[in-house]
């Protein structure tokens, strides 16, 4: 429990360093394109160390997550063969590449928005988009406003609801963490077994 606990307030101190923003900023472009890690760890006890910087944080956080979606859509578009298929097969999607790619001809907008909203790794949906050659327009601004819609979620709910949600981690650090394994391992095999 005291690792935890110095875990958590570690954690919790470097949110509010200067050069958090600075870090957030790279994690959510790289997390767009090739980097497994979502910029959401590094979001939500940013927002809590600084409920008022909720509104500076998320514009950051879009930000950077559209413009790491475009660098994916140019690895899918210009690199695929070399790079694309390489990063498919190293998360699993390669083999049911295909099948989605077949679905942009259809539903690409909307396949980028629920993406983008989902659990479903983005960086698949960014070089999806580029291999598919979805209109660049249509990704850019169903990124911005997938990726804005979560962002600026978990900003409202942490600038709203923030201070009783910090005591009830706080108070609770052991079941909050194991809780929140459980559900990322959890949603990594779901979205192994189902997609």
């Amino acid at each position: 429990m005291n690792l935890l606990r110095g875990l958590y307030d570690w954690t919790m101190s470097m949110a509010a360093h200067p050069r958090a923003p600075l870090l957030l900023f790279f994690v959510a472009f790289i997390e767009s394109s090739f980097f497994p890690i979502p910029p959401h760890v590094m979001l939500i006890p940013m927002i809590m160390a600084a409920r008022s910087s909720a509104w500076w944080l998320a514009t950051i956080t879009t930000v950077a997550s559209v413009l790491g979606g475009i660098a994916g859509y140019a690895i899918g578009f210009f690199l695929y063969e070399s790079v694309g298929r390489w990063l498919l097969e190293l998360y699993g999607y390669a083999d049911k590449f295909a099948t989605f790619a077949g679905w942009y001809n259809e539903y690409g907008a909307w396949i980028v928005y629920i993406g983008g909203v989902s659990p479903f790794p983005y960086k698949v949906i960014t070089i999806a988009s580029g291999v598919t050659q979805l209109d660049f327009w249509i990704f850019t601004l169903a990124s911005i406003l997938a990726r804005g819609t979560v962002f600026f979620g978990i900003a409202i709910l942490l600038y709203w609801f923030g201070p009783p949600i910090r005591r009830f981690i706080e108070e609770r650090l052991a079941l909050v963490a194991t809780t929140f394994l459980v559900l990322l391992f959890g949603g990594f095999a779901a979205i192994r077994v189902f997609v």
